[in-house]
């Protein structure tokens, strides 16, 4: 089992988009994956909800009670947690953290966010764990913005992973149904970013790469 939390202090970075994608992607190659929702507002949960029955899992939980979610979704068969953190909750960030064997930053390319990426920065160092910032919902194609702002990230103390999430509107329409961009455009750009980055995740936390189980799974609302 391999575990990933997904942290930011800063509201709307694109944490449960991230985390999503990457438990949906995981699915998709062939692994058994779960969500563990940390976060109150409970949007993951609502998520999972549109989606039917459609994996992957959606657990809630609490920051008392992380560990053993974690390892009862282990035991249960899930070879891939991805934890989606709230924002402006330190103990969470906290407990995610010490338990994942990767943390991702998920972080959009402006001022406001690398602001605050510092305090994120600072629980990545407490936790002692591999931890990469990742441009979520940025520029298309702006290499001197992302030049700049790896510069910045890396400044504060972050690595920045060597792919992104860019602004699609392939992100949004998927979530507000109940589902991934990788599965209402397989073949679009958006889906193509995700493949990215989930690839570059297996190599972080060493899962062998799998041939795709199936055709992704259509899921309306």
């Amino acid at each position: 089992m391999r575990t990933v939390a997904v942290v930011s202090q800063k509201g709307g970075a694109g944490k449960t988009t991230l985390a999503l994608h990457m438990a949906v992607a995981a699915e998709q190659a062939g692994y058994s994956a779960a969500v563990v929702d940390m976060d109150p507002q409970g949007t993951a949960e609502a998520w999972s909800e549109w989606r039917k029955e459609a994996p992957p899992v959606v657990i809630p939980a609490k920051t008392a009670t992380l560990a053993r979610t974690v390892e009862k979704a282990g035991q249960f068969g899930a070879e891939l947690i991805v934890m989606d953190t709230p924002p402006l909750a330190e103990a969470e960030a906290r407990a995610a953290a010490r338990i994942a064997d990767l943390v991702l930053v998920p972080c959009r390319p402006n001022a406001f966010d690398l602001h605050s990426i510092r305090t994120t920065a600072d629980l990545t160092r407490f936790a002692a764990k591999p931890a990469f910032a990742v441009f979520n919902a940025g520029p298309i194609a702006a290499p001197r913005l992302y030049a700049e702002t790896t510069e910045l990230v890396t400044e504060i103390g972050l690595q920045v992973a060597p792919v992104r999430l860019s602004e699609r509107a392939a992100f949004r329409h998927a979530t507000g149904s109940g589902q991934a961009a990788q599965e209402i455009e397989p073949d679009g750009k958006a889906a193509a970013e995700v493949a990215a980055v989930w690839r570059w995740i297996c190599e972080q936390v060493s899962m062998p790469p799998r041939q795709r189980a199936g055709t992704p799974a259509q899921v309306t609302a």
